[in-house]
């Protein structure tokens, strides 16, 4: 069976960046399982990943703009340290929820400086070229709750 619209595939990847460094991988045990066409994936693996079967290998390099988009340096700010007031200690590397115009973003800690603190609401991959090597695992219909719910059902299948 092909991967396709609306199939559930599972597969075993490894992610790294540009200097070939790790950046993710699928617990050797544990296959991602996704559901094609709902885009619960970057869309350029999704696309690669379109037609194989299970068995298949392949390394997909994917640009930016089909993975967590370019950079966007205006969400790269300065906010008052006062915005973190109920926060113990604020260090680089934290992420905090912030409620924007647009809805809420998820935004990391930069900087932080007695006045202020940097934060950056870009994904921590934007702007980076993505490459994976992939086994496809599995391949099966989806459920029809799967299909409404737009993802993997937790529950296991019964074949």
């Amino acid at each position: 069976m092909e991967i396709a619209a609306s199939r559930v595939a599972s597969i075993h990847y490894t992610l790294t960046d540009d200097a070939g460094q790790v950046i993710d991988k699928s617990p050797e045990s544990q296959p991602l399982s996704y559901l094609h066409g709902a885009g619960n994936i970057v869309p350029g693996l999704e696309n690669a990943l379109a037609g194989r079967k299970a068995g298949d290998s392949l390394k997909v390099d994917v640009k930016p703009e089909e993975a967590y988009g370019v950079r966007n340096e205006s969400l790269v700010q300065d906010v008052p340290r006062e915005a973190f007031k109920n926060v113990d200690a604020v260090e680089p590397g934290m992420q905090f929820k912030a409620q924007t115009a647009h809805g809420p973003l998820l935004v990391t800690v930069v900087e932080v400086g007695d006045e202020q603190v940097k934060i950056d609401g870009n994904h921590p991959l934007a702007g980076r070229n993505l490459h994976f090597a992939v086994e496809v695992a599995d391949v099966r219909e989806a459920s029809e709750e799967e299909k409404n719910l737009g993802q993997v059902s937790a529950a296991p299948q019964s074949e």
